[in-house]
């Protein structure tokens, strides 16, 4: 299949080789960014975030990271603020984000990938490294 997919990634991430497996899955081989050595633009992060329809404290990561060293918890700190350290710590960037024609999302969990890829794209079942199917036999969303 011929999409345009970009996927901001982060190769110790589970969540993150979940959503590329995904996207290869579907047949598409998406232009991979691994954004800790190659960190996106403050106006690509920006239209990311902004796209994926989330605020900048929502695209912050938490977990691992200097958040709670560099008080980023403090309500008063501006967008703008939150971006520079994203910038200078890239780690802070949740992860992964993806971008299709068909949309951005910040793909945690890493079926949400899913709202942006054509349905008709999957022809058998997925499961993630942690066993969970997210795909049945015929390539469709799993209901739980």
């Amino acid at each position: 299949m011929t999409m345009d997919v970009t996927i901001y990634h982060n190769p110790e991430c589970g969540t993150s080789r979940n959503t590329l497996d995904l996207i290869r899955h579907a047949g598409i081989e998406p232009q991979v960014i691994e954004y800790l050595k190659t960190p996106p633009t403050r106006e690509q992060l920006s239209k990311m975030i902004s796209d994926a329809g989330l605020t900048v404290r929502e695209a912050i990561r938490e977990k691992g990271t200097p958040y709670a060293e560099l008080g980023l918890n403090n309500a008063d700190l501006t967008d703008e603020q939150l971006l520079d350290a994203m910038l200078e710590h890239p780690i802070l960037i949740n992860r992964p984000f993806v971008i299709t024609p068909m949309g951005t999302r910040l793909s945690r969990p890493s079926e949400i990938v899913l709202d942006i890829l054509p349905e008709d794209s999957f022809n058998g079942p997925f499961v993630k490294e942690d066993g969970e199917a997210v795909l049945d036999d015929k390539g469709k969303k799993r209901i739980v």
